[in-house]
């Protein structure tokens, strides 16, 4: 026990209200995060010529940047998140366009911009801070039907897409669009609004195929990958899941993780089956998927109709960033570059989703008194709920 009920401290008060299982939750994936890039990292490093430990030591920093920023940002009320989501919003934004113009390019691509000597991708903090506004923006069009909460979002939508589109980004893309896609959903719709949606995305798969190179080379790849295209780390990837076993070869023994370009980072997964086994990487989806059903779960109990739909958006989103990495990891997808949230190298992406995971714990938060009332799962009863019935 941290502090005392009897205390009413602002931490004190944080401790009995913050959803504590959920917390435990998000720092067991950021350690597995940890201990993955000790076993996938140095080989890497050496490959290309750095010091064995360059990774691991910057994956290290990143972890104590954004546990801090996890936490402080739990701390918040609604109207305080509200307000950090709004100022991140237009920072990234505003950068986001900034980036065509002076980013870094790295293979025909303007995604990164530099800072202190520090490459910063803006649209990974697009991705929290868009999906808390809209869904403020949302919730108030439907308690007020005069305001044009929709409309606004839709505005911020398109601004934001038309940017990535230019750098070309469109794993992120795809995200943001899904982002106001869930939030449409939640506030309601009609099925003729669906199908029309579903006739737009069609659209906008082909529009992709037809003018990015990069999105048409990687999916004839994918369709025919007899077809002369790059399947070499896709090859190594799927290698080193079967490779491994129920078990694993134990870390750092896997032979064709050590192969693998971007075994820290997009294909960490891979890399986790090749040292730790199958089972492993079983009981890492089952982590996700704790935390996204918790996360859903409270958020059907939230009095706030902004809280709910907050909450669950960013649950969904962390739930589509995590589903896009093992897709590409088991070859069901074409390779996008999605990093797998808290695991994957990557030091924009890991502090950005401590900010979305930050926000969702402290639009979740409840008091003390209220927690037996509300029938929040446990660890147990949510594993449970993954069991196939007997």
């Amino acid at each position: 026990m941290m502090f005392s009920r009897a205390e009413k401290t602002p931490l004190a008060e944080w401790w009995w209200s913050i959803d504590r299982e959920l917390l435990g939750a998000l720092i067991l994936l950021m350690t597995c995060g940890m201990v993955l890039s000790f076993a996938a990292s140095p080989p890497v490093a050496e490959r290309i010529g750095l010091s064995e430990w360059y990774f691991v030591i910057r994956h290290a920093m990143f972890c104590v940047i954004a546990l801090p920023v996890m936490l402080v940002t739990s701390l918040l009320n609604h109207r305080q998140a509200r307000v950090a989501a709004l100022v991140i919003l237009v920072i990234s934004v505003v950068l986001l366009w900034v980036t065509l113009h002076f980013g870094i390019e790295v293979k025909g691509a303007r995604r990164w911009i530099s800072f202190a000597g520090q490459s910063v991708q803006p649209s990974e903090f697009v991705k929290p801070a868009f999906a808390v506004l809209s869904a403020w923006l949302f919730s108030e069009s439907m308690i007020h039907r005069n305001v044009p909460g929709k409309i606004l979002a839709t505005a911020i939508m398109l601004s934001v897409v038309v940017a990535l589109l230019l750098q070309p980004d469109i794993g992120q893309t795809a995200l943001i669009t899904g982002t106001w896609a869930v939030l449409l959903f939640l506030s309601g719709i009609s099925w003729f609004i669906i199908f029309g949606m579903a006739g737009a995305a069609g659209a906008l798969l082909f529009g992709a195929y037809e003018f990015f190179p990069h999105v048409s080379k990687r999916i004839d790849t994918f369709l025919n990958p007899d077809g002369g295209g790059n399947t070499y780390q896709i090859d190594r990837a799927l290698q080193s899941l079967l490779e491994g076993g129920w078990f694993g070869r134990g870390p750092g023994e896997s032979l064709a993780k050590k192969l693998i370009p971007d075994a820290h980072a997009d294909y960490v997964f891979s890399a986790a089956a090749g040292d730790f086994g199958i089972l492993f990487c079983m009981v890492l989806v089952a982590l996700i998927a704790f935390i996204v059903i918790r996360a859903m779960l409270a958020a059907q109990r939230q009095s706030s109709l902004f809280a709910r739909l907050a909450v669950s958006t960013l649950a969904i989103q962390f739930a589509m960033q995590s589903g896009i990495n093992l897709a590409v990891n088991l070859n069901l997808i074409p390779p996008k570059g999605m990093t797998l949230p808290f695991v994957s190298y990557g030091g924009t992406s890991m502090i950005a989703v401590a900010f979305g995971m930050g926000l969702m714990m402290a639009f979740t938060r409840i008091k003390p008194e209220e927690r037996m009332a509300t029938g929040l799962p446990s660890f147990k009863s949510a594993i449970a709920l993954l069991a196939p019935a007997e």
